[in-house]
Parts: C-alpha cells; structure tokens; sequence
C-alpha cells in the first residue's frame, strides 16, 4: 500500500496516524472520567486516583504529539475528493467536523499540559515527559482557567467526534458507499474523483465560530474560576492580648508530593508573644499560637489535605504550638509543643531575630515529620508523598495591642 495519498484514496501513514488517533481518544477519555469520579478520602483511594490521572495525563500528552504529526503530515498531503461531491450542505458539515477534530486534538491535551503545568501539587506526568511547559508559571487563578478550558475544547472534541462516527456509520449503512472503507487498514478502494469546489475558508472559520461559542459559555457557566473547596469552616478565632502584636505574617508548610514541591500557608491565626530583648541568656519569653487548620491553602490538594487521613479539619479545626523562647550565644530557639489533630509533639524552631524600635521581624524554620501527628499513614512510600514537612514563620510584630493574623 503506498504511504502517500491520492485525490481517490488515503495512504497507509495517514491510515495508520487515524487509527492510532482513534485509540487514544477511546482511551484518554474513559480514564478521565473515571479518574475524576473516584473519590479520595483515604490514602489508599487517593494515590490509586493519582495513578489513574497520571496515566490519563501521559496517554493525552502523548495523543497531543500523534495528533500534531497527523496533522503536519495531513496539511502536506492531497485529500481524497468527496464520493458525493453534489451533496453540498453534507460536504461542508464534513469539512468543519475535520477542522473541529484536528484543533480539538490539539487543545484538549495542550489545555490539560497547562493545567498541570501551572498546578502546585498533581499527579506526574510519566517518563518521558515533562511537568512544566516554557512561559507557564505555577499559578492557582491560570491552572483553574485551563482547567476550564479542558473540560470546555474536551466536549467539543466529544460532540465532533460523535458526528464523525456518526457520518461514517452513515456512509457505510445508508449510502453504502466507500467513504468509510478509503480509511480501513488493508482495504484497496480507489474512485475516481469527481471534480468539486473545495470549502476553503468557510470551514475553519465556522469551526472557529464553534470555538468561540463554546469558550464563551464555559464563561457564563463559570468553569474557569472554580475557588477549592475546603472540608470545614475555618473557626472563628478570638484576639489574644499580647505583650507583642503581630502585625503582619506569614505561617506556611512546604511538603513533598509526587517529586514536586507543594507550598501553602494559613490564613488565620493567632500568636500571644512575650518577649524581653534585655535577656542575653536563656527565657527570654513564650508564645502561645493557635492556628484554624481549615484555613490553609495548599495548590491543588487543599481540599484533600483537610480529609480524615490528613488534616481532619472537621474533627480537628485548629492546632497549637507553646513554646518558649530562648536565648543562646548561637541564636534564638523557640522550643515547645506543636499539637496537631489531637497528638502533642515537642518541636524545636531556630528564629533570626531583627529589631527596629518598637518592631521585630522574627524568621524562622523547621521541619516536622507528617507521620508524627498520623497524617497520611496511608502513603508509606516518601516519594509519593513525603515524610518531612517544612514549617516556616515570617512575621512582624509590634509592642502591645491585640494579635489576630
């Protein structure tokens, strides 16, 4: 069989590139769906979930660089002619699910690139392939619209292909004809063309139109901008009187998730800080910080780290560290007690200490072990979700007030 096309029939690399095309949309799609549906309320059902996206993610991917060769091979190749060029409205309708199949195939993967691309926290794309694409930052507000846009070009891609399938079953039971037969592996059909006027700049532009309809109601429908979702209420936290009142800060947690780095910080809390800059050795103070567990973001698996496997903010809303604060020839320490769902655990935090008058700005990190406090017990495996989770603190303070973050 040639590999090229004629204006009478398609060519075994066109056959072979439709196929292959074929297949993984059969195959992509149905994971996604199923992916998507499962739930992930333990550990267990969350790291078969990851699995299941991973291999929807590296199947799209790599359907995106078929397509994208199918169509530079298409683009250079003669298009068998029409069996019924006379059918004018039949004709054009054919031409613009083309043009909707081939820009499909392309979007629907390159959208989901993005998606994860610009998302803290997924699951991996497999080997070969990259996690991140050129110009694409790490960004909740892009990863959502591509998000979007997925689901959006997807069900385009969907309903093109439905015609398609459907066009086919019509020449081949209705009309009887060898429409269907020019693209099926081993079959010899060769028709001689009848002379047509070629659609040219019509169909793009109405499969465009399509396009753009659609994207537009994505946007009316809101699929763009989907805020995550939390498991609890952060509660209400009260104001502490402090000696020292933090006027600004940031409290945030970085951890390990299928080899790429999650960070994200709570939104609210609350730090009762004594402290005598006066003292050169030993107590120097104490802080008392209370922390509302539901109001940590955390990329894209917010909604999941407040489960009962891992936060279980419903059961647990808030967390608190006491601790004192000491002095010593190589720096400050704050050494207390974190307790967090329920489980009380001594931690030592190192802080750079900084003052301007009235204000300090305290810095400080540490590392706790997720497994300590019974979050994740389910992920044994550090690669897919690691044990050591970093905890960092930035904030300012002041002499006196109420100290609410």
């Amino acid at each position: 069989m040639p590999a090229t096309n004629t204006t009478a029939r398609y060519g075994f690399v066109a056959k072979t590139f439709h196929w292959l095309t074929a297949l993984g949309i059969l195959t992509v799609i149905p994971l996604g769906i199923i992916a998507n549906d499962l739930p992930y309320d333990t550990a267990q059902q969350l790291a078969e979930k990851a699995w299941l996206f991973s291999l929807h993610k590296t199947v799209g991917v790599t359907l995106f660089f078929v397509a994208f060769a199918r169509i530079l091979w298409a683009i250079q190749q003669p298009k068998p002619a029409p069996l019924h060029p006379n059918r004018r409205g039949e004709t054009l309708l054919a031409e613009i699910v083309h043009w909707l199949l081939y820009g499909s195939l392309v979007l629907v993967p390159l959208s989901g690139w993005v998606h994860h691309a610009a998302t803290e926290g997924f699951a991996p794309i497999w080997w070969p392939f990259g996690q991140n694409l050129p110009l694409v930052p790490e960004n909740l507000s892009l990863s959502e619209t591509a998000a979007g846009l997925h689901v959006v070009f997807e069900r385009v891609l969907i309903v093109s292909l439905i015609l398609h399938i459907a066009g086919a079953i019509k020449h081949a039971v209705i009309d009887k004809d060898d429409t269907l037969a020019r693209m099926l592996p081993g079959r010899r059909v060769g028709v001689p063309p009848t002379p047509y006027t070629k659609h040219k700049i019509l169909p793009p532009v109405l499969a465009g139109a399509v396009w753009a309809a659609a994207i537009s109601a994505g946007s009316v429908l809101g699929v763009y901008q989907k805020s995550i979702a939390i498991a609890a209420e952060a509660p209400a936290l009260q104001q502490v009187e402090s000696d020292w009142a933090v006027t600004d800060g940031t409290l945030g947690i970085t951890v390990q998730q299928m080899g790429s780095t999650v960070s994200g910080s709570f939104a609210e809390w609350t730090a009762d800080i004594t402290f005598d800059e006066t003292v050169g050795s030993g107590v120097a103070g104490s802080v008392d910080v209370k922390i509302a567990i539901p109001s940590l973001t955390l990329g894209s698996v917010t909604q999941q780290a407040m489960g009962p496997d891992y936060f279980a903010s419903a059961e647990f809303p808030t967390a608190r560290f006491t601790a004192e604060l000491l002095v010593s020839e190589t720096g400050y320490l704050a050494e207390g007690v974190l307790t967090l769902r329920g489980i009380e655990h001594p931690v030592s935090l190192p802080f750079d200490l900084a003052f301007d008058g009235a204000t300090a700005r305290v810095q400080g990190a540490t590392e706790v072990d997720r497994r300590t406090y019974e979050i994740g017990t389910g992920m044994t495996d550090d690669g897919q979700l690691g044990f050591a989770v970093s905890v960092t603190v930035d904030l300012t303070a002041v002499r006196g007030g109420d100290a609410t973050n």
